[in-house]
């Protein structure tokens, strides 16, 4: 399996996907409540379309899970596309957007691309050779104390029917942090902690797509994801904490706080 060359095939497509995305920013006719936040549109499914038949096509033997259109993901080798991650920001023309493309084999990310049209960025990774954007190595950052630490989060579309909202866990980071970002695309929050640009990420209630991809590109640039009980992280588990590595116990522990306000 020459993972290289099937990267080069994923890059195309999603810069061919993202292209068209960022083509209709602004220019959404019909927009689609799956929920009470969660939408979706006619360019969410033209992209997905678009990157489902180039790549059944080219890959005919590969499963395809995406998010609008479904799919099996028990195969040996899976697709985990997300069309538009960050729907809710296209549709108001929010410019905080992506493609995320990864592959499965067996169930683990093993290679990843994460497009961003409104930047012409793209953060890719293939397992055990690092990550990359634009074609330049990256790592996760150096910051070892989560005082001076830039954390994002984001929160589920139904939320309010969540056991844990994550509205606590928010309070403390607020507390014990630089600073806290909600970006609305949880595909880039991973790809800026590989980048080092964020030093930390989490959430709750997340969907396989939303992650594949931002997993590997996190690890194979230095970073650990794993549960928030710091157990081993897979796409089909809904939460997440991720770190460049040197904070992710402080982040655990802080998770573990929940339900108390703790002011540094």
């Amino acid at each position: 399996m020459n993972l290289k060359k099937i990267l080069k095939s994923s890059q195309r497509v999603a810069l061919n996907a993202g292209d068209y995305v960022l083509s209709n920013l602004g220019r959404v006719k019909n927009i689609e409540f799956k929920g009470e936040r969660n939408l979706v549109t006619e360019v969410d499914r033209k992209s997905e379309e678009i990157i489902k038949s180039y790549l059944l096509k080219k890959y005919p033997d590969f499963n395809f899970v995406g998010e609008e259109s479904g799919g099996d993901a028990d195969s040996e080798y899976c697709w985990l596309v997300d069309p538009i991650d960050g729907t809710n920001n296209f549709s108001h023309t929010f410019p905080v957007f992506c493609v995320s493309i990864a592959l499965l084999k067996d169930k683990k990310p093993v290679l990843g691309v994460i497009y961003d049209p409104t930047r012409k960025e793209v953060f890719s990774a293939i397992s055990k050779d690092g990550a990359y954007l634009n074609g330049k190595r990256i790592s996760v950052s150096k910051i070892d104390q989560i005082s001076r630490s830039l954390v994002a989060t984001g929160f589920h579309y139904e939320f309010k029917d969540q056991a844990d909202t994550n509205i606590e866990h928010c309070s403390n980071f607020i507390y014990h942090t630089q600073g806290v970002r909600r970006c609305g695309a949880a595909a880039l929050d991973l790809a800026y902690v590989a980048s080092g640009r964020l030093d930390g990420f989490w959430e709750l209630g997340l969907n396989p797509w939303d992650t594949a991809a931002g997993i590997l590109l996190i690890e194979e640039a230095g970073g650990k994801v794993t549960q928030m009980d710091g157990e081993v992280f897979s796409p089909f588990y809904p939460n997440i904490v991720s770190s460049n590595g040197l904070l992710h116990q402080e982040m655990l522990r802080i998770i573990s706080l929940k339900d108390k306000l703790v002011k540094g």
